[in-house]
């Protein structure tokens, strides 16, 4: 961090315009505080890293009183750092202001593969801790702690066997249909290795015994030994986050994966607000207000990803349909090192390679890089807004909205305070609204190639003063992985925009400024 860098941040922070969850601050002017490791190894285990301000007040006047010795606390952050595992390696920065010295800890995110980062102190249990969105530090989770541990040691939950598990019970069918399929595309294995072997090849046995990706697979009833393995689906008669209002229908899903899947869509189905009379629509027949091609994505990749340990077993999927969107959720969170921002833009790891592999093999999914993609562009193609993802601590969400946008109203600035995506619109439930005629595919091709360009001009225009990523999608109104990939990205490419830290792409204090014209 340079120092004018520092100085920015704590003007910043007194003008409270900084994340809890990156910057912690430390009054220190009299004497270094007696416990910072909560923070280093909570700043280490998150992404982003954090920044620990010595000298700044934390409280409703947040003042800079100085450190009462800058080489001395220096050395303490080194110290403090060094009883880490692994050791931690700050950069530390100092500048003086209103002749006061404050000195900043940039503690930088660990590679997942290197987590959890704790105190060794007090050992991995009660030394690891994690950064809470109201900037907080909470002691890890054991399950959040294992999460890290499976990922170093490509530990695969799906492949681990299934106490008293027997084919018996396997449904011959979808199997017979699975062992030609795996023949067809493997001729040598059909000539050389008898059935039994090929499946403990793909991972649906092991030793004579089913895997877990096996039984869920291919079994008439795998809820016989995983009892909450399924999926609850519930239909909401209210809008409200967290609503307690009477639901109109609720139905606890069971049955092998692909069985689970296809009742869920059904349940959407059935259960869906009908699709509105206005717009294009993703599929002419289907008379749902989502895409059911986006819904038995969203769907599938709930069961092919989630997490299988014995940690969250007990946990069902969750499907909630309310009058304006649906929300599932699933047990696990993102799995490696991929970003929320990521997501359909890099090859991910997977977490269940053998159940990703067995529906495949079955036709019932695609490859695994293309659910998401495929989910946005169904969900513009219907004119709804792009599906929206979140996750928290080993809680993965997504969610689809059914209110319809114009491609005017896409690339409008947006009041609201989440600006992840659009909730403007028409409502579809909405009797005495006006309908909306669809464009041809050219009309729409040119009106989208319009408004791609105002919106270009129109960041041009406003970074003549150096902004934040933030800043942009307050000024466009579209998530920030759109932007970045449709707009920031070309845009510097083209040498119209560029970093104010270039050599730092991702730093915390990136800007984006307009590249003056010779």
């Amino acid at each position: 961090m340079q120092k004018e860098e520092l100085m920015q941040l704590i003007r910043d922070v007194q003008l409270l315009k900084i994340e809890e969850q990156k910057v912690e601050l430390k009054s220190t002017n009299i004497e270094f505080p007696k416990q910072i490791y909560d923070t280093i190894s909570a700043f280490s285990n998150q992404d982003s890293g954090g920044i620990i301000l010595f000298g700044v007040t934390d409280g409703p006047l947040t003042e800079v009183v100085g450190v009462y010795d800058a080489d001395d606390v220096e050395r303490k952050i080194v110290e403090n750092c060094q009883q880490m595992e692994p050791i931690v390696h700050p950069v530390l920065t100092s500048c003086t202001v209103d002749g006061r010295t404050v000195v900043a800890a940039e503690i930088p995110g660990v590679e997942i593969s290197h987590r959890p980062v704790y105190y060794a102190g007090i050992g991995v249990a009660k030394g690891s801790f994690v950064r809470t969105e109201n900037g907080k530090n909470s002691v890890m989770t054991s399950y959040e702690a294992y999460r890290y541990r499976a990922f170093q040691k490509q530990f695969h939950e799906d492949l681990r066997t299934v106490d008293r598990g027997n084919t018996r019970f396997f449904n011959q069918k979808r199997l017979k249909d699975y062992l030609r399929a795996v023949k067809e595309e493997h001729p040598t294995l059909a000539e050389e290795l008898p059935d039994e072997e090929i499946l403990e090849l793909m991972g649906i046995l092991y030793d004579g015994t089913p895997t877990l990706a096996g039984m869920i697979s291919f079994s008439n009833y795998p809820q016989t030994y995983f009892p909450q393995l399924s999926l609850t689906t519930t239909a909401y008669q209210e809008t409200k986050e967290n609503s307690v209002e009477q639901f109109t229908n609720r139905k606890r899903i069971t049955g092998a994966v692909p069985n689970i899947l296809e009742d869920a869509l059904d349940f959407v189905k059935q259960n869906s607000p009908a699709k509105p009379r206005f717009g294009e629509a993703a599929v002419p027949s289907e008379n749902c207000a989502y895409p059911l091609r986006a819904v038995r994505e969203v769907i599938l990749n709930a069961l092919v990803h989630r997490d299988y340990s014995v940690y969250t077993e007990g946990t069902p999927i969750s499907l909630e349909l309310y009058p304006d969107r649906l929300v599932v959720r699933n047990s696990g969170g993102l799995y490696g090192d991929t970003s929320l921002e990521e997501l359909g833009t890099s090859r991910p790891e997977i977490r269940n390679p053998a159940l990703a592999n067995i529906l495949q093999t079955l036709k019932i999914s695609h490859n695994c890089y293309s659910g998401i993609p495929m989910m946005r562009a169904e969900m513009r193609r219907a004119g709804l807004p792009l599906p929206e993802f979140r996750q928290e601590r080993g809680e993965f969400e997504v969610t689809l909205r059914c209110q319809r946008i114009s491609l005017a109203e896409e690339f409008r600035p947006m009041p609201c305070a989440n600006p992840i995506m659009p909730s403007v619109g028409l409502n579809p439930t909405k009797q005495n609204a006006e309908p909306v005629l669809p464009l041809t595919p050219a009309e729409n091709q040119h009106v989208e190639s319009q408004h791609e360009e105002q919106t270009r001009r129109k960041i041009a225009d406003f970074c003549e003063t150096p902004r934040t990523r933030q800043e942009l999608i307050e000024l466009t109104g579209v998530s920030r992985y759109y932007l970045i990939s449709k707009y920031i990205q070309p845009m510097i490419e083209e040498n119209i925009l560029a970093y104010t830290v270039p050599d730092r792409p991702k730093s915390k204090f990136q800007k984006f400024v307009t590249v003056e014209k010779k």
